[in-house]
């Protein structure tokens, strides 16, 4: 038998197990040391190579990784595409136009696939990728925890239903965390992410035109790029200080009441996260202890308990 056949076999044993037995079980550091000892050099290698092209993927890749773990847990349910028979997530409201980076992960896929055939799952590399995201763009570094499947399914509704809008308060923004098992500190941490990155005029445009809570010099910068009308698809910085940076610049733009979007200036708006939001603008080592733990958090949403489950051999469909 050779050795395709063999990894066929593999691999669609694993994915009957996978549909009779719970596959996203106790995560580990270790979960690879023996299976493929080198994946985690190799999802650095391709991340590095793709934040030195273009140092936005470092961000895209974050945003990749809240948006797959926000919609039924850490599952790389938001990388299958649309097919006739099947809806992804990939359009839902909150992605269509929106995440990008899926070209990476297909290329950091097919490396580990050479490397480890049918053993590392596109949510790990997922994990991995963001993680070296943040440490790319200058920020923390941590211990990823793996041992993470794909799913088999993805729900457009889910996503549309879970991840929280521009437009969120910060009263909505700490249930829909809650409902995550994610606390007010994980939260106002985890939006640290809008240190680097991007936003569209559509999304930002209700806040420099009608907003009272934002520096007028500010609101006009981004007046300049972002019209009343037309230009929705115009970007604009989430932090214009240190755009590529992963700093802690976010917050102290926040208290400075420069935060571009109704959301990002909602934690610091005479509400509870506010006190939060002065220490992680005046104190970076505490930011990224907290954004570093909360990742981890995160990181360790599981799908509910009989999803369907598998290591895709890509990532884009199921096997």
């Amino acid at each position: 038998m050779g050795t395709s056949s063999l990894a066929r076999r593999s691999v669609a044993l694993l994915t009957l197990l996978c549909l009779l037995l719970p596959c996203h079980g106790k995560l580990s550091t270790k979960f690879y040391a023996k299976s493929c000892p080198g994946v985690a050099t190799i999802v650095r290698s391709v991340m590095a190579q793709a934040v030195a092209k273009e140092l936005r993927m470092g961000a895209s890749i974050i945003r990749l990784f809240f948006h797959d773990c926000f919609v039924n847990g850490c599952d790389a349910s938001i990388l299958l595409d649309d097919t006739p028979t099947f809806t992804g997530e990939k359009n839902a409201g909150a992605n269509v136009n929106s995440v990008r980076g899926y070209e990476v992960i297909d290329a950091i896929k097919t490396q580990v696939e050479a490397a480890c055939n049918g053993t590392v799952s596109c949510a790990d590399i997922v994990a991995l990728a963001s993680r070296d995201a943040v440490n790319l763009l200058g920020g923390p570094t941590w211990n990823v925890q793996l041992g993470r499947a794909d799913s088999r399914t993805a729900s457009q509704s889910a996503a549309n239903a879970n991840l929280p809008g521009p437009s969120s308060s910060a009263a909505s923004l700490v249930a829909a965390f809650g409902t995550k098992g994610l606390s007010a500190r994980d939260m106002t941490a985890l939006s640290g992410a809008h240190t680097v990155g991007r936003a569209r005029c559509l999304f930002f445009r209700g806040r420099i035109y009608g907003e009272p809570n934002i520096n007028a010099t500010f609101a006009a910068a981004r007046q300049q790029t972002c019209p009343q009308t037309g230009g929705d698809g115009n970007l604009a910085p989430f932090d214009d200080q240190t755009p590529d940076a992963f700093d802690n610049a976010y917050y102290a733009n926040l208290v400075a009441r420069r935060g571009l979007l109704h959301s990002d200036q909602e934690l610091f708006n005479g509400g509870p996260q506010g006190a939060l939001v002065r220490k992680y603008s005046g104190n970076a080592r505490m930011f990224a202890n907290d954004f570093a733990k909360a990742m981890v958090k995160m990181g360790g949403l599981a799908p509910a308990a009989g999803t369907p489950t598998e290591v895709r051999l890509n990532c884009r469909k199921v096997n």
